[in-house]
């Protein structure tokens, strides 16, 4: 079931043009339109509805086919015709099939069956909004980019110029930028230093060779200064959008040192390091030929921390694990000569195992509750869920699940409202804080409430105290139990399953 209070924070910005010729059915979905969209234009054929996006702009285009003068057909070929990539929705009742057919050719983003079921127009809507919202934070962070650029080469070239005569003191005071921002970044980039210097050493570089591959790999990050925070930030795996932002990081660094004198060949190397030995890195798809000799070598080393670092969402694979993955990858992603001399000198390395992207200072905290914290109840959401059960599974800190399923409580909201509703689940979250460490406690799919413990916990007592909350009103709530080795739950998809089977 769709959120609709994040459904109406997510469409609040956006506008639709709404193209319906019965007037009654108009009427009735521009009122329900109204209540998430920031603006309802309606038309009651195509041919109003084309003299209407030609006055101005639209986010989303809904439209019925079968209509008097211009059917949506036409009008949709018209509108694609003036913007390939306009978001549209179509509304069509089961006889219409060979205008449906037409119409998916054209291009449509979702569709929606006459008489309206409601449910299924909300996860439509949705899915546009959503990918709206992703669009526009596309465009506005590539809007921005070159003015960020811009502005951090100069004030990259500002301390330069005031620092120009020590070398050293301007690596340090970049290094320092980055770990202002994140510090497990900078601990990375460290590691990867260190790591690209051996392995150069291995091989025979010159001194000036190995201390310039040092100094790439302190830097080697340097373009994330232009990545926002809350995609550089974010302390769980990114999404393929994400994951396409933050890889301009290597197109940024580039930028920012190939115009500063001292860094000049600090940024071939740096550009390079994401590439693969068989073309299938970023941003140029270079080949093995095609790369700086020392970003080879970074792309190795860079490669070999990630592997050994606890990151939230998957643990650390261990030295030996690590070099034989690289091992499997010689030829394929790496240069066979690269990896057979970390090999060599990696082995025997000691690595704190306490790094990870666990918050430890209060600002790291509060960042990690930006992310993971559910905003009415103040309890961590399911996306943290899914983190702790992932770690769990290697970890193995916690044996028991505990679901406590609220039954009934969607007819519930709509007879009394949403207000009623959150009071209820605020209830129960205050009920579980005071039983249990707030870690420990989690909201999910929205109504339902999860605690993991290790059998230590009287959870009919508490049963009985949110029995007692509820004992006026329509919801039930069940109690479900689960081993989280036996039952080999790792992600919350496993216990909605669960709920589901139980129900």
């Amino acid at each position: 079931m769709v959120d609709l209070k994040l459904l109406q924070t997510l469409s609040k910005k956006f506008t639709v043009l709404y193209v319906e010729d019965e007037l009654s059915i108009q009427e009735e979905m521009s009122n329900y339109l109204s209540n998430f969209f920031k603006k309802v234009m309606l038309a009651k054929d195509g041919e109003e509805g084309l003299q209407l996006y030609n006055q101005e702009h639209f986010d989303i285009v809904i439209t019925d086919l079968s209509m008097p003068k211009m059917n949506g057909l036409e009008m949709l070929e018209k509108v694609r015709e003036i913007n390939k990539e306009q978001i549209v929705l179509i509304t069509t009742a089961h006889s219409e099939a060979d205008y449906m057919i037409k119409a998916i050719k054209i291009g449509i983003d979702g569709y929606v069956i006459k008489p309206f079921d409601y449910e299924q127009l909300n996860y439509e809507l949705f899915k546009i909004v959503e990918k709206l919202s992703k669009f526009s934070q596309n465009k506005e962070y590539k809007k921005h980019l070159e003015r960020m650029v811009e502005q951090k080469t100069s004030e990259l070239n500002s301390m330069i110029h005031f620092q120009k005569d020590n070398y050293e003191k301007t690596l340090l005071s970049m290094v320092k930028l980055i770990e202002e921002r994140d510090t497990y970044t900078a601990g990375h980039s460290q590691r990867v230093a260190k790591y690209s210097k051996m392995i150069a050493e291995e091989m025979g570089y010159s001194e000036d060779e190995c201390k310039k591959v040092y100094q790439a790999g302190i830097l080697h990050d340097i373009g994330k200064v232009a990545t926002p925070d809350v995609i550089l930030l974010k302390p769980q795996k990114l999404n393929d959008l994400e994951y396409k932002l933050i890889q301009e990081h290597v197109i940024v660094g580039y930028k920012l040192l190939v115009n500063i004198p001292m860094f000049k060949d600090l940024a071939e190397i740096v550009y390079a390091h994401h590439e693969r030995y068989d073309g299938s890195g970023y941003p140029r798809a270079l080949t093995d030929d095609e790369m700086p000799d020392l970003s080879k070598i970074m792309a190795v080393a860079d490669t070999f921390d990630a592997m050994t670092t606890n990151r939230i969402y998957k643990g650390r694979k261990s030295i030996q694990e690590a070099l034989e993955e690289l091992v499997s990858l010689k030829s394929l992603l790496f240069n066979a000569d690269v990896v057979d001399a970390a090999k060599k000198v990696l082995k025997n390395i000691t690595i704190d195992v306490k790094i990870d992207q666990l918050p430890h200072s209060d600002i790291e905290k509060e960042r990690f509750s930006y992310f993971y914290k559910d905003m009415l109840t103040e309890l961590y959401n399911q996306n943290y869920l899914d983190v702790v059960l992932v770690r769990n599974n290697f970890a193995f800190h916690y044996k028991n699940l505990l679901i406590l399923n609220l039954k009934h409580f969607s007819e519930y909201n709509k007879e009394h409202g949403w207000k009623s509703g959150d009071d209820i689940l605020k209830k129960i979250a205050n009920i579980l804080k005071n039983c249990f460490d707030t870690s420990n406690v989690f909201r999910v799919f929205g109504d339902d409430f999860v605690v993991l413990d290790n059998g230590e916990c009287d959870m009919k007592n508490i049963k009985t105290l949110i029995d007692k909350i509820l004992e006026d009103t329509m919801v039930k709530c069940n109690l479900l139990h689960m081993e989280l080795n036996r039952d080999e739950i790792v992600s919350t998809s496993e216990i909605e399953k669960k709920i589901l089977f139980s129900s």
